[in-house]
Parts: C-alpha cells; sequence; structure tokens
C-alpha cells in the first residue's frame, strides 16, 4: 500500500498544487518551511544510505565517472541553451539553470529498480552527486547565470553545507549506528520525503499563482525538453562508451531525474518565487517520465535479472 502511495506522487503533487492554486493564502503563510523541508528530504536520503554505497563507487569507477560528467555538464548546458531558446526572462533563466546545475534526485533509484538498472550504482551515484553538488552547484549556477543574476555564491556554498551536507552525513550516521531501529522506519521514509516534496510545490504554485497561467506552459514545455535531453543523451552517451545496458539505463536515469527539490529551495532562498516554477514543475514531471522510461524498460527485459539485489528504501 505505501509504495502504491507514493508511486502516485505525481497525482498528489498536482492535486495539491490546484488546491494551492485556487487557495495559496495557507500556503504563502509557509514560506519559510521550504529549506527545513528540503533539508528534513537530505536527512531521510542519508538515512537510506551506508559507508558500504561510497565504497561502491570504487567498483565502477568509469561508469561514475562518465555519470557525474554528464551530470554537471549536458544538464547546466542543455538547461542554459533552452532558457535562451526560449527567450526567458533574468527569473526564470536562472530557474532552469537551477535545475540543471543541482544534483541527481532519490527519485532515479526507485526508477532504475523498476527499470531493472543497476540499483547499487544508482544509489552510489545520487550519494557522489549530491556530496559534489555541494560545491559545484553554486559555481556551476555562478559561471552560467552570474552575467544575469547576481549570484551569492559563498551564501549559497554555506546554505548547501547546512541543507545537503550535514542533514546527509547525518543520516549516514544515524544508519550506521542504529542501524536496526532505522530499518524499522525505511518503509516510512520515502512517504515522508514524498509529502515535504508535494508540500513544497503546493507553496511555490502558491507563491506564483498569480503568473501561473500566463507562464506556466513555456516552463513546463522547457522542463519537458531539458529532462528529455538528458535521459537521452545520458543513455546514448553511456552506450557509446561501451558499457553495458544495465549501466547505461542507470546513467540515464541518474541525469535525466534531478533533486529539482534543491533547486525550488535554493531559488526560494535566494531570488525571486518566479525562479523557482522550473523546479516546481520539473519534481512533477520528471517522476512521469522516469516512471514511463522504467516501465517500457522493464517490459523489454523480461526475465532479466538486475545485477544489485538491493532495493531503494
Amino acid at each position: 500500500m505505501l509504495r502504491f502511495i507514493i508511486q502516485l506522487f505525481p497525482l498528489w503533487a498536482i492535486l495539491l498544487s490546484v488546491f494551492a492554486f485556487y487557495t495559496p493564502e495557507p500556503f504563502v503563510a509557509l514560506k519559510a518551511t521550504i529549506i527545513p523541508l528540503l533539508a528534513f528530504i537530505m536527512l531521510t536520503m542519508g538515512l537510506t544510505l551506508t559507508p558500504a554505497d561510497f565504497r561502491h563507487v570504487l567498483s565502477q569507477p568509469k561508469a561514475v565517472l562518465i555519470g557525474l560528467v554528464l551530470q554537471f555538464s549536458v544538464m547546466p548546458l542543455v538547461a542554459l541553451l533552452i532558457a535562451m531558446l526560449f527567450q526567458f526572462d533574468a527569473d526564470l533563466t536562472l530557474g532552469m539553470v537551477l535545475v540543471g546545475c543541482v544534483a541527481g534526485g532519490t527519485a532515479s533509484n526507485v526508477m532504475c529498480f523498476l527499470a531493472k538498472g543497476d540499483v547499487a550504482l544508482s544509489i552510489s551515484m545520487t550519494a557522489m552527486s549530491t556530496l559534489a553538488g555541494v560545491v559545484l552547484t553554486p559555481l556551476l549556477v555562478e559561471l552560467l547565470a552570474g552575467q544575469v543574476v547576481d549570484i551569492p555564491l559563498t551564501g549559497m556554498m554555506l546554505n548547501l553545507l547546512k541543507i545537503v551536507l550535514f542533514p546527509v552525513l547525518t543520516g549516514v550516521l544515524l544508519n550506521y549506528f542504529f542501524s536496526a531501529s532505522i530499518q524499522r522506519l525505511a518503509p516510512l521514509l520515502p512517504l515522508f520525503s514524498v509529502a515535504a516534496i508535494v508540500l513544497i510545490i503546493a507553496i511555490v504554485v502558491a507563491l506564483n499563482a498569480a503568473t501561473l497561467p500566463a507562464i506556466g506552459p513555456i516552463v513546463a514545455l522547457a522542463v519537458v525538453l531539458h529532462n528529455t535531453t538528458g535521459l537521452s543523451l545520458g543513455y546514448l552517451v553511456a552506450k557509446q562508451l561501451g558499457l553495458p545496458e544495465t549501466s547505461c539505463r542507470t546513467i540515464a536515469l541518474e541525469v535525466g531525474l534531478q533533486n529539482s527539490g534543491l533547486a525550488v529551495a535554493l531559488a526560494m532562498k535566494f531570488f525571486a518565487p518566479a525562479s523557482a516554477l522550473a523546479g516546481t514543475l520539473f519534481s512533477i514531471w520528471h517522476n512521469v517520465s522516469g516512471a514511463v522510461l522504467a516501465t517500457w524498460w522493464r517490459k523489454r527485459s523480461r526475465g532479466m535479472s538486475p545485477p544489485s539485489a538491493k532495493q531503494p528504501a
């Protein structure tokens, strides 16, 4: 039942967003909770990780390196190119760049399992890109959008330490020292994360309720194009570099599915609410596209066993 509820994440996000659009006041009042909610999501991510997930990087260095390079090159550059193509203003351009510059999202781990990819590799890549993003995300945002908007580079790095690095490492340590207790909570952790991200999405929709009808459709189209490009190039590049099919699927999902909740949190912390719109729409869309792609891959792989028995929490 819990897995079924979690898989319907896009539906819950849409329903609460519609409610927030027509009744924005209660959600606008919750604006200050976005950063704590994101930190909580990062904590739940850390609670699903173990030191072995980081050591697994050493067993497949080529796949991890390819994934990280694509993650922090393809997605940022494509985001900027799409923003230029659609002639977005400064706020919307910044929103696209933020989505492109953040690490891979934890949704990729679930999608990887459904797609019969390499789940252990997926979890390790998410962990590594999350840690690398603490430094790379603000640097890339400054590089790509610094001429459009003033980027508080130091402030972003310090906030990423507080809302990403410290919660994730705290979760890893808690899981290491209190693994028995954490395992009892494990089935509920994805549900908590989904509830938090759905609430974040609704808050951003409420904050942009006045302008959403005008700019929402074009931003949604940009988000779909960005996500599709990431998924496609992630798979094709990995395939051309000689990686096995399971690794190609894993890298495609890691590259294409972003930690858009983090993009939203950074946008709301440092910039205008409109800059959070791309991350909000991406949060909904990438779960839909990832699920569709994973289901298609799974149907193509009947009888094929994934290389790792580890399942995402």
